[in-house]
């Protein structure tokens, strides 16, 4: 999870920040934003004093209305040690109660021009973004048809090389040797490339080559919702593996259950044609075609006796 503070949103939203200056390094812990109506009526036992507060025109013509005793006690009540920042939208005028024990309490007053909903939908969609759980899994994550593969498997058994021929076959490559994961939502997971390693693919042999200067820039994305995992392992003969693909394994990634597909290596295996079809064959089973499902439909038909027809007795 990454650190969010105060003053990274003033330079991602161009904030205009009015006092409390002196706490711009305070930290966001929570993408949830408070409008604190019910505190401008004075009720604060469950005041969320953790989240940022949001001003738009309902609560600073309600507090305006007060008498100043009570509107300066109520302001006052909202700027706690906990509360990260105070932001004003529409660029309304902000009472001098409020500015006073923002800039006494340290608390960040921020103003916008935007409006109080698409403000209040892009500081959420920017703090879900930002503090969403995140992993580190070491693989290769390729973009194939459209579709995110993280290709998993110990070391040496072949996923760079492999993500370099799906590469020269037009598919693109989102990182290699560690992908950085963020899970955005219940099902929802995106990988990406740490900075340093960003565009690069390590082939033992020939080193570190840039996929973006040999290839192009369509050759590359910075990030990819992941879809499906496949495991490369060395061929075991002990094994039985899998050979109608009904079996459906799942890779736990933080909360989310991704399908995976386990591919044993050995010589003569076209590994990125393999990976190819079983990105196309996920997308028709995502439509609705299972090959192998109906397959095992009609060899079960075919094997099953003929059922007597009682009505003829």
């Amino acid at each position: 999870m990454e650190n969010v503070q105060i003053k990274d949103l003033i330079e991602k939203f161009q904030l205009e920040l009015v006092s409390g200056g002196e706490g711009i390094e305070r930290t966001i812990s929570t993408s949830d934003i408070s409008r604190p109506g019910l505190e401008m009526a004075g009720y604060f036992a469950y005041y969320p004093s953790e989240r940022l507060q949001l001003l738009g025109k309902t609560e600073l013509s309600f507090v305006s209305g007060l008498d100043a005793r009570i509107r300066r006690e109520r302001l006052r009540r909202l700027c706690t040690d906990k509360t990260p920042g105070i932001v004003v939208s529409r660029g309304w005028e902000i009472p001098p109660e409020l500015e006073e024990a923002t800039e006494e309490m340290n608390v960040p007053l921020l103003r916008s021009q935007l409006t109080t909903t698409r403000l209040s939908s892009r500081l959420t969609n920017y703090l879900e973004s930002k503090l969403a759980p995140t992993t580190a899994i070491h693989g290769v994550l390729v973009d194939i048809y459209g579709i995110g593969i993280l290709i998993t498997g110990s070391s040496g058994v072949g996923k760079s090389e492999t993500a370099l021929e799906l590469v020269k076959r037009g598919h693109r490559l989102v990182a290699d040797d560690s992908v950085e994961i963020r899970q955005e939502d219940e099902t929802t997971l995106i990988g990406s490339s740490p900075d340093l390693i960003q565009h690069l693919l390590e082939i033992r042999g020939v080193g570190i080559i840039n996929v973006m200067t040999l290839f192009g820039a369509g050759a590359i994305r910075n990030f990819k919702k992941i879809a499906l995992t496949i495991h490369l392992e060395t061929w075991d003969p002990n094994k039985a593996y899998d050979r109608l693909g009904l079996d459906e394994e799942t890779m736990k990634i933080i909360d989310c259950n991704l399908p995976r597909v386990t591919i044993p290596v050995r010589p003569g295996r076209n590994l990125a044609v393999i990976i190819e079809v079983a990105a196309m064959n996920f997308r028709l089973k995502r439509m609705g075609v299972n090959a192998a499902q109906q397959f095992s439909d009609k060899l079960n038909k075919v094997l099953e006796p003929d059922t007597p027809d009682y009505d003829d007795f």
